[in-house]
């Protein structure tokens, strides 16, 4: 896979997460800046990496669990991998305007 197929892939990738909404908040994960990374590798193999607005958030599995079901449901994704962290912790100064 060519790094141009590897960027649209994950442009594709990020794109279909907006459709995921933070319930607590109601705008999307995208925009709510939750989404650290989407790295595309070899063979269609995605990782992403995200994080909620708090550590302690009751919508930490749900969101999870979306991100990773959205992924697989990208054309061209062939294994999706979703790791939680909370460094850096998330600040409001990361949403999109």
């Amino acid at each position: 896979m060519e790094d141009e197929e590897k960027a649209a892939l994950a442009d594709d990738i990020r794109n279909a997460l907006r459709m995921i909404i933070d319930p607590e908040i109601g705008r999307n994960i995208v925009d709510l800046g939750l989404i650290y990374d989407v790295a595309v590798e070899e063979g269609g193999v995605v990782r992403v990496t995200m994080t909620t607005t708090t550590r302690g958030c009751p919508a930490s599995g749900y969101l999870k669990e979306a991100v990773g079901n959205c992924v697989w449901h990208v054309p061209g994704v062939e294994y999706a991998e979703v790791h939680m962290t909370y460094e850096p912790p998330w600040t409001p100064d990361m949403m999109d305007a």
